[in-house]
């Protein structure tokens, strides 16, 4: 049988591939944009008939699944990072944090309750048989090896990517076609205060350093100051159109990387249709798993790696969260330990940890402690450069009075003097 009668006779609807869903099902979705859209939207149609059905799934979406009461114990999902819908599926229920690094999550699932059906967005069928996995690489390749279903969303709009996941025909239980949009991210206008914030950071970024950059205005805001450099690296967590512009402009080459050198390295991606066309069309660009990605071990390995990353609040002493509001949680550690140790660890390599000194309501990010139940995502031991809009607070090798003092002087003016006053109560300085 050819190719294209296989596909023809696996070719099903979402109604009969939600069939396949039974009693205790352990579901692994793929992520972002490689996430089966039209499976999501239709799966809590079957919760009056299934009981125990749990699923791995990305940030995104706010699907009925998530976000409706009545589904707990008949489907529930978790991942190690929460996103903009989680936080009504985690008051029905529904919805649980898996606490992991991104690099340790599908083997710590894989330990604990390994997934039984795969199902993804794909790229169409090549001559030779295979879908891909293009956009997205976090968990995909680890837990869908142990599947015994795979269910397949055709989506035409996703493009082929280097390095994604090749699943062949043969590998298919079932599959539909669906030609959903792509999830994309849209721009953001750069502030006042993170063009300041950037100045500072490309202050800290130097000709052939292989640099890692979250998403968002401040990202974008460091990579429009880069432009003078040369023979930068790309080693990343996530893909993002400031990366994509530095390629296309000549500041990114990865001439000077120690492995895997002339390529670009990330997970998955995440931001406009350009960018997705030019990682396809650009042979550099490969989506790598967050296993290898994401491992600080292999992220160290890069001479002068700068990860720059931000965060929600963090203390006089260097203690970082970066993932919950007090005990509520609002995202998940993802990579940022990862980076900052891998930073820490690199021959001549930077963390940057970069952000505005105060939030949205005016309260300051530096406080004498964290707020109670504030998650540590980055232990103070590997701290390494403090950036706001008011300067650089260096943090490696000093000590707790040291901090203090570098923390305060690049907080915002007017809490200074309740930090101060707050540090010697704490016997800091």
């Amino acid at each position: 049988m050819g190719y294209q009668e296989m596909y023809e006779k696996k070719k099903s609807t979402v109604e009969r591939c939600l069939d396949l869903i039974q009693d205790g099902a352990a579901i692994c979705m793929a992520g972002d944009c490689n996430e089966p859209a039209a499976f999501c939207q239709r799966l809590h149609t079957i919760a009056p008939r299934v009981k125990g059905v749990t699923c791995v799934k990305s940030r995104l979406g706010r699907y009925p699944f998530m976000v409706e009461p009545g589904m707990d114990g008949h489907i529930n999902y978790k991942s190690f990072f929460f996103g903009p819908g989680w936080a009504e599926g985690y008051a029905h229920g529904n919805a649980s944090l898996v606490p992991s690094d991104l690099p340790l999550f599908p083997a710590s699932v894989n330990a604990h309750t390994p997934c039984d059906v795969g199902v993804a967005a794909v790229c169409p069928m090549d001559e030779n048989g295979n879908f891909q996995i293009s956009l997205c690489m976090m968990w995909e390749k680890e837990l869908l090896s142990r599947c015994r279903q795979i269910i397949l969303e055709v989506n035409h709009n996703l493009p082929r990517v280097r390095g994604g996941l090749e699943i062949h025909i043969d590998q298919v239980t079932a599959l539909y076609e669906n030609d959903a949009p792509l999830f994309t991210v849209p721009s953001v206008a750069i502030t006042p205060v993170e063009e300041k914030i950037s100045e500072h950071v490309a202050g800290l970024i130097r000709h052939g350093d292989c640099i890692q950059l979250g998403i968002g205005g401040l990202p974008n805001a460091i990579a429009k100051q880069l432009g003078g450099l040369r023979d930068l690296g790309i080693h990343t967590e996530m893909f993002t159109d400031a990366m994509a512009d530095l390629v296309e402009r000549g500041v990114v080459t990865g001439a000077r990387k120690n492995i895997n050198t002339g390529l670009h390295i990330g997970s998955f991606a995440g931001g406009s249709s350009h960018l997705y066309e030019v990682m396809s069309a650009n042979p550099a660009f490969r989506i790598m798993p967050g296993s290898y990605a994401v491992d600080p071990m292999v992220i160290m390995q890069n001479d002068n790696l700068v990860s720059i990353n931000t965060l929600v609040e963090m203390d006089l002493t260097g203690q970082v969260c970066s993932e919950s509001i007090g005990p509520r949680q609002l995202s998940g550690s993802g990579g940022a330990f990862a980076f900052a140790y891998g930073a820490f660890r690199s021959k001549g390599g930077r963390g940057i940890l970069a952000f505005p000194s105060r939030t949205a309501k005016g309260q300051s990010k530096i406080r004498p402690m964290l707020a109670q139940g504030a998650v540590v995502t980055v232990p103070r031991n590997y701290v390494d450069y403090i950036v706001t809009e008011y300067g650089v607070a260096p943090m490696r090798g000093r000590t707790v009075r040291e901090r203090a003092e570098n923390l305060i002087a690049i907080a915002h003016p007017d809490v200074r003097e309740e930090l101060r006053f707050e540090a010697k109560k704490l016997l800091y300085i």
